[in-house]
């Protein structure tokens, strides 16, 4: 942390957007944004205090009390929407290229995830809401009269979101509560300092009213206020489990509804009949995805002792051809870690696979690289599935993989696990491959791929999290049923 330097630069966010103006922080401590690739200074942001968190979340309930957001039709909320997505659709290319260079993303997926599906969940999501039945009358059952059933904003959100995908998994939860009604306090993470700004831009050129968006970057103290705040109606977490205890905890003392969508350690199952291209087809997705750096990677690559050897190698030497540099440039496959602290702790894991029983097969090195946060894609090879390397989420390029000689055991390995996220299973014979993945015991899981679908539901099970998001089921988190005892006169 540091005070604010004299020099700026334009990408500089030194102010809080809260009720619909960028005010000034009521503390002084700030965020220095440092560029992946480089180390170098991107720009300075402000963090938000105790204070700062409260006039948020003080905005956010009028605007939704007193304000007219908590009394806008469907249509008008779907107004908003399309025209925010119009917004954020015109900056994409600008946004994509600075979450490149704040977390390493390469700028071909930061484009899609970054850059198109933020407007792309609003547009979704906007359809979503003019399909749900809002409000219904039945008959009410024995006694003479009916009954009105609605459904009605949950309140005020807290939406906490990661560095790793930050445009997109703060649209995650953006998108449904301003679809069903809600009003948002958005705190990303310190790592993406700069780019979650964007959203208060676009907002301004819209007119969202005042309070319905309010964006304060905040460390972990003011962010555990925000999780407490009286304000506050529900917690929608994106993040590691270990922080998504400390919500759920206190989300269970309060009574407050939370959803949380947190770490993984997923499994991939190459079967004995599958075929090698199909999976590292299927790879850039299933575990490369982001430099790794996703709560899905199939990080564990379990592999039938018939094919083993072979699929070791061919895993190796997919490693080995990777493209690693810059972000920015459209031929990198693999960027830098997110930061300094995030790339120490992936060379921890390194070690700690150097100092298993394990074999590196390749990788376990920083590279050719005189500067940014590098690491070369490693694969270790014989891990046993209770070693730490199998346990612990990583969240980098770092591969554990692991003999089976059955489905049954494929299935038993899998699912010796505190997660249940992602995965995928491969096989030349489709019917054993769904079988296989109905056994697995995991939020998500893909046959011959893994490929997340924004229309479907998405969540984990076990240490991976509590409730979904995205698909029509997404809107779900974002309504409180209310059932109203009416004269028999509501039935006609």
């Amino acid at each position: 942390m540091t005070a604010i330097a004299d020099a700026r630069t334009e990408l500089d966010r030194t102010r809080f957007f809260i009720d619909g103006e960028w005010v000034e922080p009521r503390g002084s401590e700030t965020h220095r944004a440092l560029e992946a690739a480089t180390g170098e200074v991107l720009g300075e942001a402000a963090l938000g205090t105790d204070a700062d968190i409260d006039a948020a979340v003080r905005a956010a309930r009028r605007a939704l009390d007193d304000g007219p957001w908590g009394r806008t039709t469907v249509a008008e909320r779907v107004d908003f929407m399309l025209r925010f997505a119009d917004a954020l659709e015109a900056r994409a290319e600008s946004t994509s290229r600075l979450v490149s260079q704040e977390n390493g993303m390469p700028i071909a997926l930061s484009s899609a995830f970054n850059g198109g599906a933020p407007a792309g969940l609003l547009r979704m999501f906007a359809q979503v809401i003019q399909g749900v039945e809002l409000e219904s009358v039945r008959p009410s059952t024995g006694v003479h009269g009916a009954t009105v059933v609605r459904r009605e904003p949950v309140g005020v959100v807290a939406a906490i979101t990661p560095w790793n995908y930050p445009q997109a998994l703060a649209m995650f939860k953006l998108a449904p509560a301003l679809a069903a009604g809600c009003t948002v306090v958005l705190k990303p993470s310190p790592e993406t300092a700069l780019d979650t700004y964007v959203f208060a831009d676009a907002a301004q050129e819209i007119g969202l009213p005042p309070g319905v968006l309010n964006i304060v970057l905040a460390g972990r103290e003011a962010g555990a206020s925000l999780v407490t705040h009286p304000g506050v109606d529900k917690v929608a977490f994106t993040g590691s489990t270990r922080a998504g205890r400390e919500i759920g905890a206190e989300c269970g003392r309060l009574i407050r509804r939370c959803t949380l969508e947190l770490g993984g350690k997923s499994a991939s199952i190459f079967l004995a009949d599958a075929d090698v291209n199909t999976f590292l087809a299927a790879m850039p997705t299933s575990s490369f995805m982001n430099n790794a750096q996703t709560c899905t990677t199939a990080s564990r690559i379990l592999v039938a002792r018939e094919r083993y050897d072979e699929l070791v190698e061919a895993v190796a030497q997919f490693s080995r051809d990777q493209v690693v540099g810059n972000p920015l440039d459209p031929a990198t496959t693999l960027g830098p870690m997110a930061s300094q602290t995030h790339l120490e702790r992936v060379m921890g894991y390194i070690d700690v696979g150097r100092n298993s029983s394990a074999r590196l097969v390749t990788g376990g090195g920083r590279g050719d690289f005189d500067r940014g946060w590098f690491v070369e894609p490693t694969v270790f090879a014989d891990v046993n599935n209770n070693d730490q390397l199998a346990r612990e989420e990583v969240f980098g390029p770092v591969f554990a993989m692991i003999p089976f000689d059955s489905d049954e055991e494929a299935v038993r390995i899998a699912n010796d696990s505190n997660y249940g996220l992602g995965g995928s299973v491969y096989s030349t014979d489709e019917e054993r491959a769904m079988g296989v993945a109905r056994r697995v015991r995991t939020g998500t899981i893909g046959v011959n791929r893994y490929d997340i679908d924004l229309g479907a539901p998405f969540g984990g099970m076990k240490d991976s999290g509590i409730g979904r998001e995205l698909g029509p089921e997404g809107i779900n988190n974002y309504l409180e049923y209310k059932s109203i005892y009416a004269p028999a006169s509501y039935l006609r």
